[in-house]
């Protein structure tokens, strides 16, 4: 399960959270589990210790998933897709550490990762009031202005060595609540262990998003600090055992995004504008590398990460859509809106008091269609995938940011921000100038296509060249690509950019403020009174439905329970779990159906009857990568790394009946270490011997 997550249409059983969740459903906030629902289902109940221990042993990545500490010396267990930029990072021509996997047989051999961070919450405040206080009555840009100092505030106050901590004010509920989270942070990770892309992704796309799978879709990382492995005390039990079916199992981890509290008029704006511009703009990416990688060994090692996400991607985005225009699907949706507004209806007091926010958000919709297309062209979309264009826009804005108080930058360049971009910006990363060409090339020719060649901004960003020529000169120029280079434009702040000759800072200060123009036209037009009626929303279900409600994903710590367990569809029964014997009988030779030659070599030895991969009908979605999953003791049995088909409507909806995580077990993970890639040093420190 990468961060952006495949949803598809859902015609029956959708349980939406506008009231109390029902069945297994919810992804809870540490501070506001339900564990009273959890025992009256389960006859088991998370005291407040193992609530406790789970939070210090769950770590946030920042390539956008999830991890848990496995060990007493900083070992992580991920998934091996949230370490192939890691993986991808260290590889050369001579070594492909996605093609070939990766072990590090001693300590000295773990490899640094590039950009990477783990946060582990050490404390979650609520600071609603001050926020709101702060907010009172304001709209427009003066809300914006209002809320992001407070939060800034808020953020910096809470957290005082930036060394070693970071704070972030979450806004929960669409602006009902806000609350501090604060983060022990580790920004010296290192990759231990990753099998080969073929192992971890058996099946590929077509498996994709679908059940039975083998894959080994697990990794290790470690945690360092001063150059050493980290303390880490509390930390998870690794119980390398078979799930049992239909025992109770927890996930905890970072949920990246969901959009249940969104209403008609806003999941609308989704099905007709937003997800299908999305849609053509990775489906005519993905066309271009594949053209560009075919018969060119190096062009597709170095390509291969960027395709793969933009596959990931471009299906998550197609089912969110097809989920949009499924008639049941979005008849659901509909009854639940009206059932909440009849609610606030029958309500005076409450009606009274949010007035109308379904119109409020019905109307500015309406306004961000008009800006829309500048505003994911110029801003959302600028540099397409280019590393180089994203470091020269952040170093620049960075810059000009740096130069206001604290209180009036950008909340994406406030002190808090700032310690995890410098690490982003010159931590040393490959830089692959075709790929990056290619990426500056689209976008700009996409947003010629969208905005019009005559539109100013086209323009000013082309002048007399064409997309190609401007990103040919700009990439061949450029020297964002040493990391030095970086680093001292970032230390040099405002002074140090505007007397850079760099032709990529040049071109992002003389058009970046076109797209920052959008910018403030999105924050002050849209984004502001849009927190300012989703506010109201949440006041009309708590006083429809009380507080037992779970709030959207927001890429921050959650904790869902369920049980392991298969489904039926349409008369087909699918068991919850798959055996070794299962991988190999699908085997076929060729792609995605290859196996990895230790695998294949392994066969004779591996226990065919054990479990690979297995389900749970646990509420996941995106950001869960590499999420463990959790017996009731609190023992490590296996690491989710995706859904099933019928789960990935979840960015909208919840169905109990067939909504199913699917996860790497421990047992497979085990196996694969001591008979296809053997590591008694890992097994060992797993097992705390």
């Amino acid at each position: 399960m990468t961060p952006i997550r495949f949803a598809v249409a859902l015609a029956a059983g959708i349980a939406l959270p506008l009231s109390a969740a029902s069945a297994d459903e919810g992804m809870w906030t540490f501070d506001a589990f339900p564990s009273a629902k959890v025992k009256a289902a389960y006859g088991f109940a998370p005291d407040q210790a193992w609530l406790d221990r789970v939070r210090l042993s769950s770590l946030r990545l920042t390539g956008g998933c999830s991890s848990s500490l496995v060990s007493g010396q900083g070992l992580v267990l991920t998934n091996h897709h949230c370490v192939r930029d890691c993986a991808q990072q260290i590889s050369t021509g001579t070594a492909d550490y996605i093609a070939g996997g990766f072990l590090a047989a001693t300590l000295a051999d773990e490899r640094k990762c590039a950009g990477q961070q783990a946060e582990i919450v050490t404390a979650i405040t609520d600071t609603t009031a001050r926020v709101q206080k702060a907010i009172g009555t304001l709209t427009g840009a003066a809300l914006a202005k209002a809320r992001d100092g407070e939060v800034a505030a808020i953020e910096k106050e809470g957290c005082t060595d930036p060394a070693t901590e970071r704070c972030q004010v979450v806004t929960l509920f669409g602006g009902g609540q806000y609350k501090l989270y604060h983060y022990r942070k580790y920004t010296d990770v290192r990759l231990v262990y990753a099998p080969e892309a073929d192992a971890a992704f058996f099946g590929g796309d077509p498996d994709n998003f679908n059940f039975p799978r083998y894959d080994l879709d697990a990794a290790f990382l470690r945690l360092y600090e001063n150059g050493k492995p980290v303390a880490t005390p509390a930390h998870l039990t690794w119980a390398a055992r078979a799930p049992k079916e239909g025992e109770l199992v927890f996930i905890t981890g970072n949920p990246g995004s969901t959009q249940r509290l969104l209403t008609q008029a806003q999941m609308a704006f989704q099905r007709d504008v937003s997800l299908p511009a999305l849609e053509l703009y990775l489906s005519e990416m993905r066309g271009r590398l594949i053209s560009a990688m075919a018969g060119d060994p190096e062009k597709t090692r170095t390509g291969q990460d960027l395709l793969f996400g933009i596959e990931n991607s471009y299906k998550a985005r197609y089912g969110q859509w097809q989920a949009l225009l499924d008639p049941g699907f979005a008849g659901k949706l509909a009854q639940t809106e009206a059932e909440l507004r009849a609610k606030v209806a029958a309500d005076p007091a409450t009606a009274q008091k949010i007035g109308d926010p379904w119109t409020d958000l019905a109307k500015l919709m309406v306004g961000y269609r008009d800006i829309y297309k500048p505003y994911n062209w110029l801003e959302l979309r600028a540099g397409g995938f280019s590393d180089l264009y994203g470091d020269a826009r952040a170093i620049v804005r960075a810059a000009q940011e740096r130069a206001k108080p604290n209180a009036e930058r950008l909340p994406e360049y406030q002190d808090s921000k700032l310690a995890l971009l410098e690490k982003q910006l010159t931590d040393d990363k490959p830089v692959y100038p075709w790929l990056e060409e290619i990426s500056i090339a689209y976008w700009l020719s996409k947003t010629r296509e969208a905005l019009t060649t005559d539109a100013p901004p086209v323009k000013a960003l082309l002048g007399k060249e064409s997309p190609e020529q401007v990103a040919h000169r700009l990439v061949t120029g450029t020297k964002l690509g040493d990391p030095k280079v970086r680093a001292a434009l970032f230390s040099g702040g405002l002074a140090a950019v505007q007397a850079s000759d760099d032709p990529l800072i040049r071109y992002v200060l003389a058009h970046d403020g076109d797209a920052r123009a959008i910018k403030d036209r999105y924050r002050f037009e849209i984004e502001a009174p849009v927190t300012a009626a989703q506010s109201k929303l949440a006041t009309a279900r708590f006083a429809a439905f009380g507080t037992d409600l779970y709030p959207d994903a927001t890429f921050t710590l959650r904790l869902s329970y369920g049980a392991v367990k298969g489904w039926t569809y349409q008369g087909v029964t699918v068991k919850p779990t798959t055996v070794f014997a299962g991988m190999y009988e699908r085997a076929t030779g060729a792609d995605p159906f290859k196996l990895p030659p230790k695998v294949l070599a392994a066969e004779g030895r591996i226990d065919k009857t054990k479990v690979v991969d297995f389900t749970s009908d646990n509420d996941i979605i995106g950001g869960n990568s590499g999420s463990p999953i959790l017996d009731a003791k609190g023992a490590v049995i296996g690491a989710v790394f995706d859904g099933n088909i019928h789960s990935l409507g979840g960015n909208f909806g919840f169905d109990g009946t067939l909504n199913r995580s699917v996860s790497v077990s421990t047992v497979a993970v085990e196996e694969a270490l001591t008979k296809i890639y053997p590591a008694p040093r890992l097994l060992a420190e797993l097992h705390a011997k």
